[in-house]
């Protein structure tokens, strides 16, 4: 089993070192591709430095600043690993729980798994109550208009089988990818599953990004997507194969990495 982390990065000079790190730490066979969005802060001498002493570490370069989605849109393009999650550059996510979102795909079971930030017993940074208005009511209207029962929709941890992944298109360019990807899970049917996630949020002090507008955006998103995006018929069974090769591999106490 080997695992695509795509890490989009724009100015996180800060934190980027570290989050490299942490997602290095973890013990599994793992590409880390790192897709640069244009910084103008020393963020690209800094995953220049690590890819050249890190082999597992791909650096992209986008020409210029086009946003999140895209980014994410790169980086999953060029993933290789069996499965992929998407890690933000900054220290708000735990990458040693990525062990905690692949169970239910290595086992088989799921075709997607959501970290939610409001599931579990993990620690949690108190920080803004209108975002936590602003997200529930998002996620709320995207339960209303997929027919899912998601408790965290917008949260950046989300694991993929590669292959599911690779074959939804991806059109948002900035923070609209959390609605638009969660719309067109629901519509093909696939397999969805939530595990509990800390979550370490971080002040607009210390770089948070996202605001107002893009919740905005989020709704616009929901509504398009919805009315635009035709419902597909369910994954056949038979697709998650590799999957369920890594839970035996596992069972049987072989090395999966």
């Amino acid at each position: 089993m080997k695992l695509s982390v795509v890490m989009p990065v724009y100015n996180e000079r800060a934190t980027l070192r570290a989050v490299i790190a942490r997602v290095l730490a973890v013990p599994l066979d793992l590409e880390l591709l790192c897709v640069d969005d244009g910084s103008t802060d020393s963020s690209r001498e800094i995953l220049g430095d690590l890819a050249a002493r890190h082999p597992q570490i791909r650096v992209l370069l986008q020409p210029k600043n086009m946003g999140k989605g895209a980014a994410l849109r790169r980086g999953i393009r060029e993933a290789t690993g069996t499965f992929v999650i998407i890690q933000d550059a900054d220290l708000e996510y735990d990458p040693s729980e990525f062990q905690t979102l692949l169970r239910p795909l290595i086992e088989g079971k799921a075709d997607v798994v959501y970290g939610s930030r409001f599931l579990g017993a993990g620690p949690h940074r108190v920080l803004y109550f209108w975002h936590s208005v602003g997200n529930y009511f998002l996620t709320l209207i995207s339960n209303a208009l997929t027919n899912v029962n998601l408790s965290d929709m917008e949260t950046c941890y989300k694991a993929f089988r590669r292959e599911v992944i690779q074959s939804i298109p991806i059109e948002e360019n900035r923070f609209g990818f959390e609605p638009e990807i969660t719309v067109k899970v629901a519509k093909r049917g696939l397999r969805i599953y939530e595990v509990g996630i800390s979550y370490w949020g971080r002040t607009y002090e210390e770089g948070k990004k996202i605001g107002w507008r893009d919740g905005v955006r989020a709704l616009f998103c929901l509504l398009k997507y919805t009315i635009a995006e035709p419902r597909q018929a369910a994954v056949p069974q038979s697709r998650v194969t590799p999957a369920r090769s890594a839970a035996a591999a596992t069972r049987d106490g072989s090395n999966v990495r």
